[in-house]
């Protein structure tokens, strides 16, 4: 059987949960076209899945994710296949960024060049302390520059330069302490600590999760007036919203709240 034959994108739902994880352990789960072809469906049907509150990423096998398929590439030269290619990615980073769900990435090992793009694409991120992170692509004489416009927004300019020059790979408390990822825990423990980071989302109201996600990307494109009238405006909706006068009734009632999704 051959990779491209096989399942190349697991998903498993359970209690509000989606896990999608990058089937290619053989190729260290290098996004081929047609496995990004496969997430981005999978994605906009996770998206229009209210009972779905939240999305993780991950990777089977021994990395999370290796990027693009170097081998494919090679073997369709074509520039009309890699316009393709890359924009079948940054689909896939927008339709994360602009779902409903917060997206998860759970990195157990290396994210390297589109990998790294995809993490920094995430909404949160978790990882193992023996996960590495780079956008190595300038080692090969390609500069990653579609990871770099991930990679910016999350981290500073000078660092995420650094990175993008050097092809280097950085460690997990790195990547932590640059902003990369938001947790780091010892691999034995990275599920117990994903599962106590959903369970901390999960138990707010839906609607409010959404329209905040939505919002909060809006806004960092803004200047300062704008993104300020954007947040009240949001608020405002929010607030208007079934969720939110049940959410300060509970706490004033000191009771957890039941939240309607509306």
């Amino acid at each position: 059987m051959t990779d491209e034959s096989a399942v190349l994108l697991r998903e498993d739902r359970a209690d509000g949960v989606t896990v999608l994880t990058l089937n290619r352990p053989a190729q260290f789960n290098s996004l081929s076209l047609a496995l990004l072809g496969e997430l981005q469906a999978a994605l906009d049907s996770i998206a229009a899945v209210p009972s779905i509150r939240v999305l993780v990423i991950a990777g089977a096998g021994k990395a999370f994710c290796a990027g693009h398929d170097l081998r494919e590439m090679r073997s369709t030269p074509e520039k009309i296949f890699m316009q393709k290619l890359f924009k079948a990615m940054a689909n896939v980073c927008t339709t994360m960024q602009r779902m409903p769900q917060p997206v998860i990435a759970r990195i157990h090992g290396v994210a390297t060049a589109a990998g790294c793009q995809l993490v920094a694409a995430c909404d949160l991120a978790v990882a193992a302390d023996v996960a590495r992170f780079g956008t190595s692509g300038i080692n090969v004489g390609l500069f990653c520059t579609s990871p770099g416009v991930a990679l910016s927004r999350n981290v500073g300019r000078k660092m995420a330069m650094e990175m993008l020059l050097t092809g280097g790979l950085i460690d997990a408390q790195t990547a932590l302490a640059r902003g990369l990822i938001n947790r780091v825990v010892p691999a034995d423990k990275l599920d117990e600590e994903l599962a106590a980071l959903v369970a901390s989302i999960t138990n707010k109201s839906p609607l409010a999760v959404g329209m905040g996600k939505r919002a909060f990307y809006e806004q960092l494109e803004m200047g300062v007036d704008a993104a300020y009238q954007l947040a009240a405006e949001s608020m405002a909706c929010n607030m208007m919203a079934a969720d939110a006068a049940e959410g300060i009734d509970a706490f004033t009632e000191k009771r957890p709240p039941n939240w309607k999704g509306c």
